[in-house]
């Protein structure tokens, strides 16, 4: 069964049909059939999945504890500024957005809910919740006698992550690429343990790549330059899957060409807006945190300068 248009218009990307045979080689198809029951709406898109609920219900819970104890002690803004607990609130809320309701659950029959699940846990989560100093926060939580080897651990730990730049860029480009592979998606559809790694990945690749920009943003001495270097490799890789999902005349995942249909979504119109979904929201944390850190770059500049 072929699922890509043989030959590219002369307005598209030359490497699209290459990449669409590509994507065509790695399909398979759908192992189960559904109906119209088996859909859900908004009031009935609950994921309440323990392999997200305990770990997340946790670290929120020890997270607004520590906040408190912290504030209770140094006054409120200092330690932690309002504004990066506001950030860290409102990673939350995208990531409840992306694993408990709705988007999980519509992920499994509309390919642009999908994308937007996996490009919050990405692009929008990770740097929100890292605003927030979440290891620290967390540390006043926590009995004495663990905080303080908790804090030397994690800080050994988040030294050797954030100086890994090349590799945490990599991860996230592995990421996106393989998991979006539609014979990986079919598989995730198909079995909650790889449904909840894939998102995983997501995650961990998020934070690592985000946790890496924000040292460069925050330590004088860190530089900018390899940072950038690495945004706008990130940002082609997602501005080239997105250019195929959109201006591909074939369905290029033979799951949501069953399923679309069912939740009353064109196949190549849901195909599209997933497309577009990659192609232009989920670039602009990007093209802030480059902007930033250019910015950033710019002060430390004019500072030696002054010096």
């Amino acid at each position: 069964m072929t699922f890509c248009y043989g030959a590219a218009m002369p307005s598209r990307p030359s490497l699209l049909p290459i990449a669409c045979a590509l994507f065509a080689t790695v399909a398979v198809p759908v192992a189960h059939a559904h109906s119209r029951d088996d859909v859900p709406t908004l009031a009935t898109a609950w994921s309440l999945s323990p392999w997200f609920l305990v770990p997340a219900g946790a670290m929120a819970a020890l997270y607004l504890l520590g906040l408190v104890r912290l504030w209770r002690r140094a006054g409120i803004g200092r330690g932690v500024m309002a504004t990066e607990a506001a950030g860290a609130a409102a990673g939350t809320f995208a990531l409840f957005l992306a694993a408990v309701w709705p988007l999980d659950a519509l992920g499994e029959w509309s390919l642009a809910a999908h994308m937007a699940q996996h490009m919050l846990l990405l692009a929008v989560v990770p740097p929100l919740v890292l605003a927030g100093r979440p290891m620290s926060v967390i540390a006043h939580a926590l009995p004495r006698r663990w905080a303080g080897p908790l804090h030397r651990w994690t800080g050994r730990v988040h030294a050797r992550v954030v100086a890994a730049l090349a590799l945490a860029a990599t991860a996230q480009v592995a990421a996106m690429g393989l998991w979006h592979l539609p014979a990986a998606t079919a598989a995730a559809l198909a079995n909650d343990g790889v449904h909840w790694l894939m998102h995983g990945s997501f995650l961990v690749a998020g934070l690592w790549f985000w946790a890496a920009l924000w040292h460069r943003v925050r330590e004088p001495r860190a530089g900018v330059g390899p940072a950038l270097v690495a945004i706008v490799a990130v940002m082609m890789q997602m501005g080239f899957i997105g250019a195929l999902l959109v201006f591909s005349r074939r369905a290029l995942y033979p799951v949501y060409a069953e399923r679309a249909p069912l939740l009353g979504l064109d196949v190549l119109a849901d195909q599209q807006l997933a497309g577009l979904v990659m192609w232009v929201p989920a670039c602009v944390p990007y093209l802030v945190g480059g902007v930033w850190l250019m910015w950033r770059g710019l002060q430390r500049v004019e500072r030696r300068q002054s010096a």
